[in-house]
């Protein structure tokens, strides 16, 4: 694929069409994948100071997702590069509208990163590198410019989950729609190609939706789309050890779950049982897409290798850890309507459901009861000890429900320790031993 008429394609359609005046102050989900503490915290256990970070948007676009970091990670400095001229400008017009100014962009491929002179603390390439002619080029440019420490977060399309796109635009690419640019005559076209064909027709049961009728940028992004290509789970991991990057986690990591295909998975088969815990984190991913090609981009964290920080898992800690251990609040729960639905539960004694806020690591609702809720609100207020956190449980719940006998501290300690570790898997709160 020619990297021009890649170029060409956003320079006639800057992605994403949404309005400059928008904002994602309030999509927590968002934000809380946007903001490099869930990366950081993931791989090495420890909560980082934000301030004087240097994040770069690679493949920028028209400069929402550079928003989103800059609003998700205040007083970092933002650099956005793109292809594509006239995304650069909507996205300098865009975080000048926003009021941020610790920023700039610069219209150049990826493969020209070096030229920058910068390296970077975490790197954000989304629906970029498999559009490219050369993502094992444009992963190694990224590469050389990530810090020692940092991470990058970048993604390829499934080609198991978007088979039927890939069938669909050869189809197009037959009656010469993606010759050349897209135009609104190009959509039109496919428009009334797909409507001639009967409802039954397999492509058309399988792929026209009718926001296809209504949405030319759905039309672009997704059937006329330049440079489109598909990944499997081992071509990533090839990808990677190709570029001397390490995996750690997808981002949506708890929506990735091989145990979670399975009605019982205390009881698998015995040739389960003994082979999935000897298999790796490769083969996990794999056997997981073969099996339920949900997710439209193989989207994951990746760093330079032996770069993680050594650390216990919380699952593993000691007494003494746990009362030398400081609890903070994920910074996306700090938003002001976070705090007032938490207030108005504890107000009402309802059940506080976090994942109704950031739902963004796993599909199932984790809800907290009310007293729990009221002993996690000084975490609102700041970073907590768990000791405080436990006094507080014991002034709640004084009396054990089960004997109606008084809660000592050792019980309060107890029952906030499980309550904070249920939570911390899907890093609602972060849990830090100091250094």
């Amino acid at each position: 694929m020619n990297l021009e008429k890649v170029r060409q394609h956003f320079e006639n359609a800057p992605y994403p069409r949404i309005p400059l005046e928008a904002s994602p102050k309030n999509n927590l989900d968002t934000l809380y994948v946007h903001n490099i503490l869930t990366p950081f915290y993931l791989r090495n256990q420890q909560v980082l100071d934000i301030k004087e970070t240097v994040i770069l948007d690679a493949g920028c676009g028209s400069g929402y997702t550079s928003l989103i970091m800059a609003e998700s990670n205040p007083g970092a400095k933002i650099v956005g590069i793109d292809i594509s001229e006239q995304s650069v400008k909507l996205a300098r017009e865009r975080l000048q509208y926003h009021g941020f100014e610790n920023v700039e962009f610069h219209a150049i491929p990826i493969e020209e990163l070096p030229s920058l002179g910068l390296e970077f603390d975490y790197i954000n390439s989304d629906e970029v590198l498999y559009l490219i002619p050369d993502p094992l080029a444009g992963l190694k440019a990224m590469q050389s410019v990530l810090k020692p420490g940092g991470i990058l977060r970048t993604n390829l399309h499934s080609s198991l989950q978007r088979a039927f796109y890939y069938r669909a635009q050869e189809v197009f690419r037959m009656m010469g729609l993606m010759d050349g640019s897209v135009e609104e005559l190009e959509v039109e076209l496919l428009r009334e190609m797909m409507r001639s064909l009967d409802d039954q027709t397999y492509l058309k049961v399988l792929l026209w939706k009718p926001v296809f009728e209504t949405d030319e940028e759905a039309v672009r992004a997704n059937l006329l789309l330049q440079g489109d290509k598909g990944f499997t789970v081992p071509e990533m991991f090839a990808l990677l050890e190709a570029t001397n990057l390490e995996f750690f986690s997808m981002v949506q990591w708890r929506q990735w779950d091989l145990m979670s295909l399975f009605k019982n998975p205390a009881d698998l088969p015995p040739f389960l049982a003994m082979s999935l815990p000897e298999a790796t984190v490769e083969d996990h991913l794999h056997l997981f897409e073969l099996l339920q090609p949900i997710h439209r981009l193989l989207d994951f964290w990746c760093g330079h290798p032996n770069q993680a920080r050594s650390f216990t898992p919380v699952s593993e800690w000691d007494e003494a850890d746990w009362h030398r251990a400081r609890v903070h609040l994920h910074p996306q729960l700090q938003a002001p309507q976070v705090k007032a639905d938490l207030l108005e539960c504890i107000r009402t004694q309802r059940s506080f459901d976090f994942s109704r806020h950031i739902s963004a690591p796993t599909t199932k609702a984790i809800v907290v009861e009310s007293d729990q809720a009221a002993c996690l609100l000084p975490l609102w207020e700041g970073v907590q000890t768990v000791t405080a956190l436990a006094d507080r449980w014991q002034k709640l719940r004084p009396v054990d429900c089960l004997t109606l006998g008084p809660v000592d501290a050792r019980l309060a300690f107890e029952q906030v320790q499980r309550l904070l570790v249920r939570l911390e898997v899907f890093l609602y709160v972060l849990l830090e031993q100091p250094l």
